[in-house]
């Protein structure tokens, strides 16, 4: 299978603030342990999408790109090749996310860092596959929703009226698709880091 290496990357994360990162942890783990954590995941997603080495890799930062841990990043060499920084525009996460394609210049995959069994192979494939002639690629989550959706080109409508949070996301985004009469794939279903339970699995 050949591999597409004309793909962007994007990347969401939040500034590991005690009390603002994986706040559903909080309680397991403390605020303070809580931030640690995203800083610890979003460091792993970015080595995968630096080690896939498709195309353009950007950090989308909230709420800015101002906290220390992005600077350090933005000053490091740590992923071999440039990474660029972009602040989230404000709004749920499908206004974010649309924005986000809507200033791709090429097929583009954007995933969280929450996901930290989202490999290098599962990025070639979404990239083969929108290279192949899919309008999108999503990878499932086992929660409802999906830890990474591709487009070839911008689809706005595919993130309206999603309940976001909910365990209707994908369900309601093959909706949308159907809707908008678009071509897609989905991958093997994956899991993210939510719950107490979910730290013990990726630690095991």
């Amino acid at each position: 299978m050949a591999i597409c290496r004309v793909t962007e990357i994007a990347v969401f994360a939040k500034a590991p603030v005690a009390g603002y990162a994986k706040t559903r942890l909080i309680p397991t783990l403390g605020a303070a342990g809580a931030a640690r954590l995203h800083r610890e995941m979003t460091l792993h997603a970015l080595r995968e999408a630096s080690t896939a080495d498709i195309g353009e890799l950007t950090l989308w930062c909230a709420p800015d790109c101002q906290h220390r841990f992005f600077r350090a990043l933005k000053k490091s060499n740590s992923f071999g090749k440039p990474l660029a920084f972009a602040q989230q525009v404000e709004g749920d996460l499908g206004r974010r996310m649309e924005a986000v394609f809507a200033l791709a210049s090429t097929q583009t995959l954007l995933i969280g860092s929450d996901c930290p069994v989202l490999s290098v192979e599962h990025l070639h494939q979404s990239a083969t596959a929108l290279a192949d002639g899919f309008d999108a690629v999503f990878i499932p989550a086992e929660d409802g929703g999906y830890t990474l959706v591709g487009l070839r080109r911008p689809a706005p409508t595919i993130f309206q009226g999603i309940a976001w949070g909910s365990r209707q996301v994908m369900a309601q985004t093959r909706e949308r698709l159907r809707q908008a009469d678009l071509r897609w794939l989905e991958l093997e279903t994956l899991w993210d880091v939510d719950t107490p339970e979910d730290v013990l699995r990726w630690r095991r």
